[in-house]
């Protein structure tokens, strides 16, 4: 079959995942010291694009020539549809990977990515994924991959085989059905006292985790065919064959250890020259469960000079207000607090610019950074950034030339917010990335482009017209009068503090 026993009875989420945003893996690098070839109009290709959110998103807010094949056909319909949208010349393809090099005119590419595919897929596909690295991604070029890892995953592997078990063999209906009964039936084994699940108590609060997650991404999750954590070690041995080595990863905080490995840990880890045995001994040390690692066919490393130049000419814009600066983060080393002699300062600098782009070195002349080396700035702004409190920008030079797709594309997901709340992100081309934009934000918009006198009252009126309920702080609410109340404080918050910050990043 074309599925190759991945889950295609039920569509895929439509998620947006910034770390394959070209702005977001350049920065992960330099995060890590690393060089990249990356230019400024790179090839990227995305393998298993699911929606085609983040691969569209991605087209409409960076320069360059945007690639992605996905074999479900009515999800690369729906990209082709975001494409269109947005007018972005995309190349959108409904191949499986080994059918991909057979493609006409497909180049060399800077970039390969793909999210949430290696775990799900066959050792066949894993081959086919292989080959087109080997072929097709440039020396010097990048691949992105995030997977399911052990040990985080290990102790689910009997979990995940009892309920795929009973939906396979017992379970009757369509695939939600026999997910739910599945669930059901390993909670009836559970209560009754299985011994396995007794020496295994957490097991029982994972299944009661599962039960509150949104079906289709448990479908997705745990019941296809194929499901395949590695330890990072293995996944790496694997794409050594490809000329490819690990690089940093692409969630950015892992690459800072003061906030992303245990204090104890660190000088363990410092011990170990071989990167696979390093990556895989940290895995141990927090339970490591999905990686976003960033492998690079030729990895080398700056200098410290060269590092700390490049790193003076980031930018960065404040996104939060000011006034709510965090004071501490939860990271794989726990929880931490965010010193004040150096958030404070930075904050400070930040808002001198805010809804503007300010650069590193800038911001290490301003009178309140004036003790803090740059060293210290740049890892704070990873920190914030982390936190969605300020927002990487693209260098000046290599913002999108076309933000008009942007907001083609963004005019297009909030119309469809009328129907659907499915896509919860809109573009935002300054930072080469997309912002989280909840529906009735969306309706909002589209009531504002369409010139509707009243805002809220265009989202009561698309609520009741279609029975639908507002939820806010877990009540439903379904009469109209108290939708339109409620919508009316909704829309003066976000008039005051999100519109700004949307037009300053060019989604609207």
């Amino acid at each position: 079959m074309w599925n190759a026993g991945y889950v295609s009875e039920v569509d895929y989420l439509y998620g947006y995942y910034p770390e394959l945003s070209p702005q977001r893996l350049k920065l992960a690098l330099l995060s890590r010291g690393i060089q990249h070839s990356i230019g400024e109009r790179p090839n990227y290709l995305e393998l298993g694009f699911g929606q085609g959110v983040s691969l569209n998103i991605n087209a409409a807010t960076s320069e360059g020539q945007f690639f992605g094949t996905d074999f479900n056909p009515a999800q690369a319909a729906h990209a082709r549809e975001l494409a269109e949208a947005s007018e972005q010349p995309v190349r959108i393809f409904d191949h499986a990977f080994e059918e991909l090099m057979a493609a006409e005119d497909l180049p060399q590419f800077d970039i390969i990515s793909l999210h949430g595919i290696w775990s799900w897929i066959s050792a066949e596909g894993r081959q086919s994924i292989l080959d087109i690295l080997h072929r097709k991604l440039k020396p010097g070029g990048i691949l992105y991959m995030s997977y399911n890892v052990t040990p985080g995953w290990s102790s689910v592997v009997p979990l995940r085989h009892l309920m795929t078990q009973y939906a396979r063999t017992a379970a009757k209906g369509d695939l939600i059905s026999r997910v739910d009964q599945s669930i059901e039936f390993v909670e009836k084994v559970i209560e009754n006292g299985a011994a396995y699940f007794g020496a295994n108590p957490a097991l029982a609060h994972r299944l009661e985790a599962i039960k509150k997650q949104d079906r289709y991404y448990v479908a997705h999750e745990y019941f296809n065919a194929c499901w395949d954590p590695m330890p990072f070690s293995a996944v790496a041995e694997i794409l050594e064959s490809a000329k490819l080595g690990f690089a940093a990863s692409a969630n950015i905080w892992d690459n800072i250890p003061m906030i992303s490995t245990p204090e104890k840990a660190r000088p363990i880890l410092a011990q170990i020259d071989d990167v696979k045995l390093r990556e895989t001994t940290r895995d141990y040390f927090i339970n490591q469960q999905f990686r976003r690692d960033v492998f690079a066919r030729g990895v080398r490393v700056m200098s410290r000079y060269e590092l700390l130049d490049l790193v003076g000419q980031q930018y960065f814009m404040l996104l939060g207000n000011p006034a709510d600066t965090p004071t501490k983060i939860v990271a794989g080393a726990g929880e931490a607090s965010l010193r004040a002699d150096i958030y404070g300062p930075l904050t400070e600098a930040l808002a001198s610019r805010r809804l503007e782009p300010i650069s590193v070195a800038e911001i290490e002349a301003t009178p309140a950074c004036k003790k803090l080396s740059r060293g210290q700035i740049w890892e704070a702004l990873l920190i914030l950034m982390g936190q969605g409190f300020v927002a990487s920008v693209q260098i000046p030079a290599s913002q999108s030339a076309t933000p008009a797709a942007s907001r083609r594309l963004n005019a297009h997901i909030c119309k469809r917010a009328q129907y659907s709340g499915d896509i919860q992100h809109l573009a935002a081309p300054l930072i080469g990335s997309a912002l989280p934009v909840n529906r009735i934000e969306q309706l909002f918009l589209h009531a504002i482009n369409q010139v509707h006198d009243d805002a809220p009252a265009f989202v009561r009126d698309t609520l009741v017209a279609q029975e639908q309920r507002l939820v806010i702080d877990g009540k439903e609410i379904a009469d109209g009068k108290e939708i339109e109340a409620q919508a009316r404080k909704m829309f003066g918050k976000f008039s005051e503090d999100r519109l700004s910050v949307l037009k300053a990043v060019g989604a609207v």
